[in-house]
């Protein structure tokens, strides 16, 4: 962990600076310091918050509390200095009394450059158990967290994202299993040509075929047109298969068919036509089980399951949490023009004490409705989830 810096000590450059911390009550001492009268100051709950904030704004300085809810101060602050060079980025200790916020022992400033030389941190500056000069791994476009668990599903991500090879994501339903598949194709060489979804749930059996393949004209009643299928469409790009566990044995043939040769037929037609798709795979169900229940073709689960990426439940990450629920509410708030809100503290361990059967989408949802009837305060109390649990 790197050592605080004083007010005093961290002077502003130019004329903006980000304050990041989960106390809005220290936010608030800070900005009303004589030290930054004539600065311009951004708020920010958390570390995820104030990511997001510095996409969006031209800063000067970053000002980090130790006792950040969601990242690790020192990794965030390479974080920052990796993506934004120029800033100057400080830290300071929210845990702190007033006096000595005013009346510093000393002016030696922490603050990091960005070669991560010995002399940003003062005195050994980071505590032995921190990693030096090492920054987390980045998360996944449209993805919050940096526990233990997330960083292996962005590292096997990457890892896979520059080959073709097929790649099947597990997790329950509300995980993000669609973003880590977006997210593979946006990092891949085929990042410019499509990406299509396909949801194996919502397609009747019947028109599965005509869906996936495309027909000629008159192939069946009502066929007045050639129509091509997802999987031309796709063409260049990644094909996206939610909810696999659902499709029908009898595509199951055809579909394991195309992933060997890459030919598709379209129904009604005898032509084969050679399409350069990559094909991922998502699912909520145990497919092993199914395979053992002869619900599922065991050489199309080992055909598409070359390379398997499991997104965990929330309930096993909770740690993310708090980053989760900063950036939901940073957005919400962005929506609607209001200034940022933050959790307090008891609304914030009332969240960390349940199930969240419905994962990340039920916290969304859940912040959604304590978001509006939080009204006009900046803090949400548990009592705005008080219905829910």
């Amino acid at each position: 962990m790197a050592a605080a810096t004083t007010v005093e000590s961290f002077l502003p450059v130019q004329n903006r600076v980000l304050i990041a911390s989960a106390d809005s009550l220290f936010r608030k001492s800070l900005m009303e310091n004589a030290i930054y009268a004539d600065a311009h100051c951004e708020e920010a709950v958390g570390g995820a918050h104030a990511l997001a904030k510095l996409k969006h704004i031209a800063c000067d300085n970053v000002l980090l509390d130790l006792n950040l809810p969601d990242l690790d101060s020192s990794e965030l602050a390479r974080l920052i200095l990796k993506r934004y060079p120029k800033i100057k980025v400080g830290f300071i200790d929210s845990q702190m009394t007033p006096a000595a916020v005013e009346r510093p022992e000393s002016n030696e400033p922490s603050t990091v450059d960005a070669t991560g030389s010995g002399k940003a941190f003062p005195e050994g500056g980071l505590a032995p158990h921190a990693r030096p000069f090492a920054s987390p791994e980045e998360p996944l476009a449209g993805m919050i967290g940096s526990s233990r668990a997330m960083q292996r599903v962005y590292r096997l991500a990457r890892m896979v994202a520059k080959r073709d090879t097929a790649v099947l994501i597990t997790g329950e339903t509300g995980t993000g299993k669609e973003l880590v598949a977006e997210a593979i194709h946006n990092l891949s060489p085929r990042a410019r040509n499509p990406f299509v979804v396909i949801n194996c749930a919502a397609i009747p059996e019947a028109l599965f075929e005509a869906e996936l393949f495309g027909h000629v004209r008159g192939a069946f009643t009502g066929a007045i047109q050639s129509r091509p299928g997802r999987i031309h469409m796709a063409q260049g790009g990644t094909l996206f298969l939610d909810e696999i566990g659902e499709l029908p044995l009898s595509m199951q043939v055809k579909l394991l068919r195309f992933l060997q040769n890459g030919e598709v037929q379209r129904l009604g037609s005898e032509d084969l036509c050679r399409v350069d798709v990559r094909v991922i795979c998502a699912t909520n169900v145990c497919l092993a089980e199914l395979v053992q229940a002869r619900q599922f073709r065991a050489d199309f689960f080992y055909r598409m399951a070359v390379f398997p990426i499991v997104v965990p439940p929330l309930r096993e990450r909770l740690e993310d949490l708090s980053s989760l629920s900063a950036h939901f509410l940073f957005k919400f708030c962005a929506d609607f023009g209001v200034p940022p809100k933050s959790l307090t503290r008891g609304a914030l361990a009332l969240l960390q004490r349940w199930n969240w059967a419905g994962n990340v989408r039920e916290l969304q949802h859940l912040l959604e409705r304590a978001f509006i009837l939080s009204g006009t305060e900046l803090e949400i109390p548990p009592e705005c989830f008080g219905e829910h649990f």
